[in-house]
């Protein structure tokens, strides 16, 4: 298994009205969170796409708890549980300084070769740098 914590603060612009967190922004936080942990691992999408490799999201999956507010800092783990084969599944869990659970979340995305957009197994290169993790 595979655990990495990103943090941010909320910006005035990403609240609505009720001063909470709109919810849409929770797919972005998650979409840096998978990036910042990826580029840890060496393979950010640079280097994805300098290998003809895109990660295109086939599925989202969020449940709200509670709402973040502004300037709250925010915790955002991200989980890879098992080694991926075509899909590549990442968890999510979102967390205030109270360590309260604002937020859980599941997305899928596919290796893609990046000339022909077709699905494809985990490419070697990845698999070699995820396999000491499981």
């Amino acid at each position: 298994m595979i655990t990495d914590l990103f943090q941010l603060r909320p910006r005035y612009g990403e609240v609505d009205k009720m001063g909470y967190v709109y919810h849409a922004n929770y797919v972005i936080y998650c979409h840096q969170a998978r990036n910042e942990l990826l580029r840890k691992l060496d393979l950010d999408e640079v280097k994805l796409e300098e290998n003809q490799i895109m990660l295109p999201v086939i599925s989202f999956d969020i449940k709200y708890r509670k709402p973040a507010h502004f300037d709250e800092l925010i915790t955002i783990k991200t989980i890879i549980k098992e080694m991926p084969k075509v899909r590549f599944s990442f968890e999510f869990e979102i967390t205030n300084e109270q360590n309260e659970l604002l937020s859980k979340a599941k997305l899928d995305v596919v290796f893609v070769d990046i000339q022909s957009r077709l699905p494809k197994r985990i490419p070697s290169f990845i698999e070699k740098k995820l396999a000491t993790y499981f």
